[in-house]
């Protein structure tokens, strides 16, 4: 099926159509984890198949092919009642009555990290801070599941302080362990090991956020908070 043409809400997001189920949502100021766990909250959710974030869209896909413009219209309410206060507080919050966001308080997960990644004096370097200065803004900044991707168990956290704000790495590395703690542009990850890696490498945890033997598998869930607890390497 072609594609629809894309309607604009509150001038902040676009919506797109995205196959015979689907709209695909340009979040454009609009946070997508945010606004993922505020569509998944909805009464009507039920009525859908997956609510997929990414780095600037939501994809919403239906059960059934039926009622697609009335599953738009309910998006396009939810847009235009909750953008404003999203884009104001950086937050969302959902309630019965239509508002965007979170009717309950996000979950968080402490993680213990030891800052001692082969990356982490080389940070230091280029932020202009000592390494003990990496580790105390990595470990105060709020960091947010934002969404995942690459591999399974690979989260994107959003949240990384200004200071530590790099590009990725001109040479990957070929293969990087389970529990690495490692940043790039404005996000954190934790690998689930065995994938190659261009981040910055700054830490280990020994917590295992993805654990194929565990119901469910994963540990993290979009929208929850990470809390990095410094310990003793």
């Amino acid at each position: 099926m072609a594609s629809a043409a894309p309607t604009a809400s509150a001038d902040r997001a676009v919506l797109r159509r995205a196959g015979d189920r689907g709209w695909l949502i340009d979040c454009h100021a609009l946070r997508p984890a945010q606004l993922a766990v505020a569509i998944r909250e909805r009464r009507w959710a039920r009525e859908l198949r997956e609510v997929v974030p990414a780095a600037r869209t939501v994809l919403v896909v239906a059960e059934d092919r039926a009622g697609m413009d009335e599953l738009a219209a309910r998006l396009r309410a939810l847009l235009d009642e909750g953008a404003e206060g999203a884009e104001g507080t950086g937050r969302t919050g959902a309630d019965g009555s239509g508002r965007t966001g979170s009717a309950t308080a996000p979950r968080t997960v402490v993680i213990p990290v030891r800052y001692d990644g082969p990356d982490l004096a080389a940070v230091a370097e280029r932020a202009g801070v000592s390494p003990e200065e990496v580790a105390r803004l990595h470990s105060e900044g709020e960091h947010t599941v934002a969404f995942f991707g690459f591999a399974p168990g690979f989260a994107y956290l959003d949240g990384l302080p200004e200071p530590l704000r790099l590009p990725r790495l001109t040479s990957p590395r070929a293969r990087v362990p389970a529990g690495v703690v490692a940043i790039a542009g404005g996000q954190s990850v934790v690998y689930p090991g065995g994938t190659p890696g261009g981040w910055h490498q700054i830490g280990t945890t020994t917590t295992r956020l993805w654990d194929v033997t565990a119901d469910p598998p994963n540990r993290l869930s979009v929208g929850d908070l990470v809390v990095f607890r410094a310990v003793a390497p």
